[in-house]
Formats: structure tokens, sequence, C-alpha cells
């Protein structure tokens, strides 16, 4: 039945597909998704979104002709930056509330919903997973530590592996790795290390990540760039073995990466100067 689904969703990627640079054009968006900042795909061929800070409490349903399916109210949680999106092998849908351009949050959450596609009502009830970062002193810090900030996470094994967004002036592109149990209630984020993503032709600030269902593969998204790690040994991803700098060909505002198999994603990009708001896919090569 998972292979005949994961057929079914190429199947319907390739269908309404298109070349766009090096992604391939699904679909735009609905305008109601214009600060789309997470996604986590359905097996029912659909997309789960959230926005960013400033928009509702809700998740997001839509399908691969740019149709808004089902809107579901988040109980228990308030969108104060909502930006990535991850699931576990058990369909629970995980919100990552860690947007934090200032440095200075306090009240930093990763919100656990399940699985939505199984809710027949409007709303869904969230638990709280609750985390601090223990290096960070001051609310908030100088403008050369600013490196609290968050965009992407991905869950493994129980836990959620977090990289932090650079903000620091002078930008100096470091980024952090943080790992948070994925349990109810609140924690210390542990420290896992650091790393200096290789430049691609914009920015290398980080805005989504996700791992293969075989865990084999992390990708994280940047603008206009995606950076692939394989042959690696989990927690130390960063600094073991191949990373590989991909030049997507596409500089709008990309927010938001998943996997859909093993080698197929998906990605988004928020709507700015009249582009964007878009839906591709992307296969991995050798």
């Amino acid at each position: 039945m998972k292979k005949y689904l994961l057929l079914l969703l190429w199947g319907t990627i390739i269908s309404c597909a298109s070349n766009y640079g090096q992604l391939t054009y699904v679909t735009k968006l609905p305008h109601k998704l214009t600060e789309n900042s997470g996604m986590v795909p359905a097996k029912d061929s659909t997309v789960w979104f959230v926005m960013d800070r400033g928009n509702p409490d809700k998740i997001y349903q839509v399908n691969y002709k740019g149709d808004l399916v089902k809107e579901l109210k988040v109980k228990n949680a308030k969108n104060h930056d909502w930006e990535d999106m991850a699931n576990d092998e058990n369909g629970n849908v995980f919100i990552g509330d860690f947007g934090n351009n200032g440095n200075d949050r306090k009240n930093l959450a990763i919100y656990k919903i399940p699985d939505p596609n199984e809710e027949n009502g409007e709303d869904i009830k969230a638990e709280k997973i609750e985390f601090n970062y223990p290096e960070q002193k001051d609310f908030p810090p100088k403008k050369n530590k600013m490196l609290y900030d968050a965009e992407a996470f991905f869950y493994y094994r129980n836990n959620f592996y977090i990289i932090t967004k650079n903000r620091t002036q002078p930008f100096n592109g470091e980024a952090l790795l943080y790992k948070v149990p994925a349990l109810e209630g609140k924690h210390k984020a542990q420290y896992l290390g650091s790393f200096i993503p290789p430049k691609g032709k914009r920015n290398r600030q980080i805005t989504s990540a996700d791992i293969s269902p075989d865990g084999k593969t992390i990708v994280l998204l940047g603008n206009g760039t995606l950076w692939v790690f394989t042959d690696f040994v989990m927690d130390n991803f960063i600094s073991s073995g191949t990373l590989k700098t991909i030049d997507l060909g596409v500089y709008t505002q990309l927010e938001s990466v998943s996997f859909t198999n093993n080698n197929t994603l998906l990605l988004s990009d928020e709507e700015s100067a009249k582009t964007g708001r878009n839906l591709y896919s992307f296969v991995l090569g050798n």
C-alpha cells in the first residue's frame, strides 16, 4: 500500500509539472499561503502548510493542483513565528515555533499534533514542547552573536535537530546545530556543533531542513541553494560524511523543503515582489 501511495504521489507531480530552471514547477499555491514557511507531504497526494508570524494559528491542506482543501485551527498553540514543519513515522506532525529574528525570544516551542489527515473537525489539539538554548546569555545578544534565530529542523528517532539561521552583523554564515527530545515539557537544547555552509550564489542563511525516510540523506535549504549530506554519522552529520552543494537556479525566497520519498523533494517559496508562492519538486541525483 505504501509503495502504491508513493507511486501515486510521484505520478501526480509529473502529470502537472513543467521545467523551471533546475527545479520542476508543480503549481501555484493559494493566495492564503503568501507567507508559507513550512510543509509536510501527506499520503493522500496533498501537502500541509503553515505560515510564519502575523498569520493565523492554522495549518492548511493543499493538493498538487494548488487547491486549498482544508484548514485546521491548532488549539493550545500560538503562532509567534511558525517556521518549519516535520513529521514522524506515526503520522504526527510538528510545527517549529522558533522564528527569532531579533534573537530576543524566551518562549521557543515545537507543537505536536496528531495526524491531521485523520481529523474530521475544524480544529486540532496540540502538545507543547518548550526549549531554550543554554549558550544564549543575552536577549538579544550583541550583533556579532546573533546566532539564535531558526527556520529549519527535522525529526529523527525521537529527537528534533534544529539548525539556526545566521543574522550576525557582520554576516559570517555560521549555523548552529541543536538537539531537542521530542517529548512534551521543557528542555535545554543540546548543542552539537557549528558549521559554515559553502557559499552559493546568494547568502548562506538556512531556511528549512529535512531527512529522507531511510535516514540516509539530510537536506538544508537556502536562498537558491540546497546542501545535501550523505554517508554521515548521527548526531554529527555536519562534520562527517559527504556534503554536496546544489545551485537550484531559482533565487526567490525559498522557505520550505520536504522529502516525499528517499530521492524526491518538494520545495516552496513565499510571495515577494510578485514572484514566488510556488510549489516545486526536485529529484536528487547521485
